[in-house]
């Protein structure tokens, strides 16, 4: 038994002997020398209720100390640490040079746990971007504000939560995360999100895709995403484009991935009400294919037929020369075209996964909290981020599910027939080349 508890009820014994001497809490007979109602004691004595109620409500104010003490000691216990405010001393205190002293995965554990990041990456990024980040007078080191701003991509805080955690004004939380975001999606894009042009890549790249389709010459795969965002601003013009097919407003993320799930072209310029069509001829990588900016050596002749490195997307792309899409988006083809789908759906598969990992590894953009003018820019700078980890093979966290897709083919307008036409030949002589290589099996 508790020796707090035996200890009150000694106490209890000592007072009801010092009230009435002649009774006992453990005797249930009275004894023959308190048998007048006027003696002193018998006030105490005569009646067993009040020394009862005290008894009971002594007891009950016990149990209730003990309660609230094991509660609050619970609750300190399952209290995060991460609840204490992150000043710079404390953040130097795991970053100094002694963390490399800790065990290589014990550290880099605890830095992707906080900054979705091992520490040789974190150190990465913050030596690639300290110079800029020095530029800009800011009163912070530059590794306090990197890991600021990674904990807030990876976890998905808002400004107030940040700033609760790092003891800083939301103002200012906002500000160094719009100015990271920045300096990750324009200094450290061009050399992290490269298009696949240098021979050796490009090689490697389609090389990589043909084992995995047995489609000759893919060197990417392309598809978009809806960027939730948490909420539009009173003052947006046109709110009703931001709302996608899926039932929340959204900006609209495109990009290009290769067979390591590496991000080599990214664009968001899209509210999220538009197409997938459209959105690709708005961008930049489609006026560079268009006007043959993007130039990739590597012909291969199937069957009398000059094939060039190509993309592959779902029905929701327009057929091109450089970017092929399924004959059908329902499986109704005929047994050609439906083994060409699926091989050319599999190619597809890579992108549709590294974007999964995308918005596994930065939850930010699972409901995305900052303004509509700096959501480009953060949701590019988490690409890039995530090519980083990609490129640094990372641990590869549980795929975030993308909702299904929905829709129809877009027309083919007149500027795009050409190509259209290329695109489809080329799509049929691949189709054929593959069931007769499966044929003679």
């Amino acid at each position: 038994m508790d020796q707090s508890f035996l200890l009150m009820l000694s106490n209890l014994l000592h007072l009801h002997n010092h009230l009435d001497p002649t009774t006992s809490l453990l005797s249930a007979t009275p004894s023959p020398t308190s048998t007048s109602p006027s003696s002193p004691s018998s006030l105490f004595s005569s009646s067993a209720a009040p020394l009862l109620f005290f008894t009971i409500a002594t007891v009950l104010s016990y149990i209730t100390t003990i309660t609230t003490s094991s509660s609050s000691t619970t609750s300190s216990a399952s209290s995060p640490s991460t609840t204490t405010p992150i000043s710079v001393s404390a953040f130097r205190a795991l970053s100094t040079d002694h963390i490399w002293s800790i065990e290589p995965h014990l550290r880099d554990s605890q830095w992707r746990s906080s900054y979705g990041l091992s520490y040789p990456v974190f150190t990465t990024v913050v030596d690639k971007l300290k110079p800029y980040i020095s530029q800009s007078n800011l009163s912070l080191p530059s590794d306090y504000a990197v890991a600021m701003v990674l904990s807030r991509l990876c976890h998905g805080y808002s400004a107030k939560t940040t700033a609760k955690r790092y003891s800083l004004e939301p103002y200012l939380v906002s500000k160094i995360t719009n100015m990271v975001t920045r300096l990750l999606a324009t200094k450290l894009y061009p050399e992290f999100i490269k298009i696949p042009v240098s021979r050796r890549r490009l090689y490697d790249t389609t090389q990589a895709f043909e084992e995995l389709t047995k489609l000759p010459n893919m060197c990417g795969a392309i598809d978009g995403s809806a960027i939730r965002i948490n909420k539009l601003s009173g003052d947006v013009q046109n709110p009703s484009a931001y709302w996608s097919r899926y039932g929340y407003n959204s900006v609209l993320l495109q990009v290009v991935a290769d067979h390591k799930k590496i991000f080599w072209d990214v664009c968001v310029k899209a509210a999220g009400g538009t197409d997938d069509a459209t959105h690709l001829r708005d961008s930049l990588l489609y006026n560079r294919l268009i006007s043959g900016d993007v130039v990739w050596d590597k012909v291969m002749n199937v069957k009398g037929h000059h094939v060039r490195p190509y993309i592959v997307g779902d029905w929701h792309y327009p057929m091109l020369s450089f970017l092929l899409t399924p004959f059908t988006w329902n499986g109704t083809g005929s047994p050609v075209q439906n083994t060409f789908d699926a091989a050319l759906m599999k190619g597809r598969s890579v992108v549709v996964e590294a974007i999964g990992l995308l918005k596994a590894r930065w939850r930010i953009l699972q409901d995305l909290n900052v303004g509509l003018n700096h959501a480009p820019q953060t949701v590019v700078a988490c690409c890039v981020l995530h090519n980083l980890c990609q490129i640094a093979k990372e641990p590869v966290p549980e795929i975030w599910k993308e909702p299904e897709e929905m829709g129809h083919p877009p027309r083919v307008p007149e500027s795009e027939k050409s190509y259209y036409y290329f695109g489809e030949c080329t799509r049929q002589v691949l189709a054929d080349d593959l069931h007769q290589k499966l044929q003679s099996r």
